[in-house]
């Protein structure tokens, strides 16, 4: 008997990796700068404010295979909060985004097809096409004096058999937001070639430029999901609630039943998670603020000492910045701020970035240490 084909041939961490297991099981008191939940960070949503309006639903069961009403009233009310319009009809809840996409990967392809993805970008996407028995072909994002744009010409170089555009805004690592002029570019193409577009915006609460978000933006006859959740949103991933927000566009009526039928396959998000999502996101907003409040704090400790934008690309959203440093390999790098610096990050080449020399950090981390951090890795690089 064998494995299946969904799975890599070869499971085994990579020697790079392998290394740098042994690094942190050495080095007892490095600064994480890889950490990429609230949870980890010291900023856990206040649950006691919230469970006594739930907690009498915890051992309800109403199995519904779009979830349960309330909660998708409640993530409508959300996006309303936001300036986006969506019915509780057009919303279907899931245990993650993760699910989110398996759902959507099951109901608009089939196997073999093709799912186009952002460079740089975060690999799980990957891995979730696979295990679909899809294919991934890349678009990418480029740098322009300093700011991440979409390369809108990498994306005629697509497959034939593609069916969905997956865009994420803002991006993770780049911290790239989709401009209006972006989006309507990638709509003229997704409709013309048939294809379906996606849109991963799990940090679009934490934009910081100002740029609106493309719910309310013409999409032509494109059928269009947006997937966002509770790990983010309220930055409670243990939860397990995610949500898919969509427009049916030229599928029309045949959408939302083929859906359903997926999802009901599995039935998989808890009832706490329905009874949390009404009292929580109504919390979302000034959740929210204390992050952004975070990161904003930490943006400024790292322009001030990386003011350079060929070194530090403008971020306008998200929870990561990506640092890059001329004439450095970023495996030897990650290593050794590591080892001299005591500071962990994560290599530029697990994002595919199209070039030696990237890094990617937190911006999670208290700002004190956050701070100190930061200038070890300055001292290191700058030697």
């Amino acid at each position: 008997m064998h494995l299946s084909k969904r799975l890599p041939e070869d499971l085994s961490d990579s020697p790079f990796f392998s290394q740098l297991t042994k690094l942190k099981r050495s080095i007892k008191d490095y600064t994480d700068l890889t950490l990429s939940s609230p949870l980890r960070t010291g900023q856990a949503f206040d649950l006691q404010s919230v469970l006594p309006e739930a907690l009498e639903k915890f051992s309800t069961w109403n199995p519904d295979a779009c979830g349960w009403e309330e909660a998708r009233k409640a993530v409508a009310e959300y996006y309303a909060d936001r300036g986006g319009f969506f019915d509780a009809e057009d919303i279907q809840l899931t245990s993650s985004t993760s699910e989110a996409y398996s759902i959507l990967f099951k109901t608009l392809c089939n196997p073999g097809d093709a799912i186009l993805t952002p460079l740089p970008g975060y690999p799980l996407l990957d891995s979730l096409a696979a295990l679909e028995f899809l294919k991934t072909a890349p678009y990418f994002l480029e740098l322009d004096n300093g700011k991440w744009k979409l390369d809108t010409n990498s994306l005629y170089a697509f497959p034939q058999n593609s069916k969905i555009l997956l865009m994420v805004s803002p991006n993770n690592p780049t911290g790239h937001v989709l401009s209006k002029e972006e989006w309507a570019e990638a709509v003229v193409f997704a409709s013309r070639e048939d294809l379906a577009i996606v849109v991963d915006e799990v940090f679009s609460d934490f934009i910081y430029d100002g740029t609106e978000r493309p719910w309310n933006w013409d999409s032509k006859d494109v059928p269009v999901f947006f997937l966002g959740g509770f790990s983010k949103s309220v930055g409670s991933p243990q939860l397990k609630l995610g949500w898919i927000a969509y427009r049916a566009g030229r599928l029309k009526n045949a959408l939302k039943p083929a859906i359903e039928y997926v999802a009901d396959a599995y039935l998989s998000v808890a009832s706490p998670a329905f009874a949390l999502a009404s009292p929580m996101l109504k919390k979302s907003v000034e959740y929210e603020k204390a992050i952004e409040y975070r990161i904003q704090k930490n943006l400024e400790i790292l322009r001030k000492r990386f003011p350079s934008t060929e070194v530090m690309p403008n971020v306008q959203g998200g929870w990561y910045a990506a640092l890059h440093f001329e004439n450095a390999d970023d495996e030897e790098l990650t290593l050794r701020l590591l080892e001299k610096a005591k500071v962990l990050v994560q290599p530029g080449f697990f994002f595919d970035f199209d070039e030696d020399g990237w890094i990617v950090i937190s911006l999670l981390l208290e700002s004190e240490s956050f701070s100190a951090a930061v200038e070890r890795l300055y001292l290191e690089v700058a030697e």
